[in-house]
């Protein structure tokens, strides 16, 4: 499977919603194959820097490979190589459509396997998610949280990401589910060579994931450095304090 590879940029970026302003003034790259942590507590701005990043809220001081997003095609490879992992699993998967069927149907729009393979390679990646054969066939109303969680994993990986973005992934989850869900996502992004960026609150699951790191606050960076730096010797109050 061919990958795109990818570099965002952000550019002084700023966006508000009406007349209040979420985020101010953020420079940012990522390029594929590093593993970012985005932290800050909530209302910190980091879930909307991360859907302008991925393309899902409209905004041009963000840059695909040198391009706006706005100048990219719907399916072309720079869209379907930044994939988002939404915080609540159920929310993002259609109630009436399979397990099976959700990763197939990504896998074929995308352009990562014709129709009549698209079934056999939703299996692969819901069996490397751990959703066997008899969850397969689950509509999400069937399956836990972990289980659509899973599913929605496997999903983003039909498109052929270079960058998988994990929005809370665990926050919606039983604490026995996390774990499962936190170590799988580091063992499928090492395995496929896959950029991850993760936000989070939790500096643990930061810690253990990441590679680099943003601190964000009242929508600013306040701090960013390789995460055992930052985690060992926070060099701002607010780092500190979370």
């Amino acid at each position: 499977m061919s990958r795109t590879s990818v570099t965002l940029v952000a550019h002084g970026l700023d966006f508000s919603y009406g007349k209040s302003q979420v985020l101010h003034n953020i420079d940012l790259k990522i390029r594929s194959g590093e593993r970012l942590g985005i932290v800050g507590e909530s209302g910190s701005g980091k879930t909307t820097l991360a859907k302008i990043l991925v393309g899902v809220l409209k905004t041009d001081q963000v840059t695909v490979n040198g391009k706006p997003w706005s100048e990219w095609p719907r399916r072309s490879d720079a869209r379907r190589s930044v994939q988002l992992i939404q915080q609540d699993p159920f929310a993002s998967l259609t109630p009436h459509i399979s397990a099976q069927s959700t990763v197939a149907e990504a896998a074929h729009i995308t352009g990562q396997a014709p129709r009549r393979e698209a079934d056999q390679r939703a299996m692969e990646l819901l069996n490397a998610v751990g959703i066997g054969s008899h969850l397969a066939t689950r509509r999400p109303g069937a399956l836990s949280g972990g289980q659509c969680q899973r599913v929605s994993i496997a999903r983003a990986l039909a498109a052929g990401p270079s960058i998988l973005f994990a929005d809370e992934p665990t926050s919606s989850l039983d604490l026995s589910v996390q774990a499962q869900i936190i170590n799988m996502l580091l063992t499928l992004t090492n395995g496929r060579g896959l950029g991850l960026v993760l936000i989070s609150h939790d500096l643990a699951v930061i810690r253990h994931l990441t590679e680099r790191v943003i601190v964000m606050q009242r929508g600013r960076i306040v701090e960013e450095g390789a995460t055992s730096e930052v985690m060992a010797s926070p060099q701002h109050g607010y780092t500190d304090a979370l």
